[in-house]
């Protein structure tokens, strides 16, 4: 039998669960299931909650110390560590383990974006039918709108590796060029592992989606 516990109200000594409409529903009259699914759902999003707050201090430690290691590495050479845009590679003694620090570019893309599909679709009106089907279904993927309005940036970019002799199709590559906005930056730190120094290095996932039981090899990222 279910008791009644988190997700229910009481309310002059009588007890409800509040509906999707905001409903106060007697807790008597619901359904065993749904008080089941929603004490799954509960007990599986506190345990959420609390991973949650484990990978955010996870993460705000390592950034710490790598900043610690960074600022005495700095004291002792006189100058700082880091690849392009500041990307890093942290190594142990044994070269098994390592901690990679990446920087990217978060991109938005402006107004001329529209003016290079138009240009893109003046050329391939031109073209003759069935020789370019697969450029045109590129350009219908990379200009599709996505979730909130937003392009496929994968697939703006692969349509700037395309080389076609033509003015418009130069012209446009151009404006997508010119669209491309950097509205700020994102730092990723991933972990890697191996079992000695000639074997491949091993990702650990840290994310839901990507992780694997603890017998099979995994991937991090932060």
């Amino acid at each position: 039998m279910i008791t009644p516990d988190e997700g229910t109200t009481i309310i002059d000594g009588k007890v409800y669960m509040i509906d999707g409409k905001g409903r106060h529903v007697p807790f008597l009259l619901v359904k065993p299931e749904h008080k089941l699914e929603d004490q799954m759902v509960r007990t599986i999003m506190g345990y959420a909650s609390d991973l949650s707050e484990q990978v955010a201090r996870f993460k705000g430690h390592c950034i710490d110390d790598i900043a610690t290691f960074l600022a005495l590495l700095s004291e002792v050479y006189g100058a700082k560590r880091g690849g392009q845009k500041g990307n890093m590679t942290f190594t142990s003694y044994d070269g098994c383990l390592q901690v990679r620090v990446a920087i990217a570019d978060q991109l938005t893309f402006g107004p001329e974006l529209q003016i290079a599909k138009d240009l893109i679709d003046e050329c391939i009106a031109e073209w003759a039918e069935g020789s370019r089907d697969e450029i045109r279904a590129l350009v219908d993927h990379a200009f599709e709108p996505r979730k909130a309005g937003l392009v496929n940036r994968e697939a703006i970019f692969s349509l700037r590796r395309v080389e076609i002799v033509d003015p418009r199709w130069t012209q446009a590559q151009q404006a997508i060029t010119d669209s491309i906005r950097v509205q700020g930056t994102k730092q990723y730190i991933r972990f890697y592992r191996r079992a000695t120094p000639t074997d491949g290095w091993e990702p650990i996932t840290i994310d839901i989606a990507s992780a694997r039981r603890p017998q099979q090899a995994a991937e991090v990222g932060v």
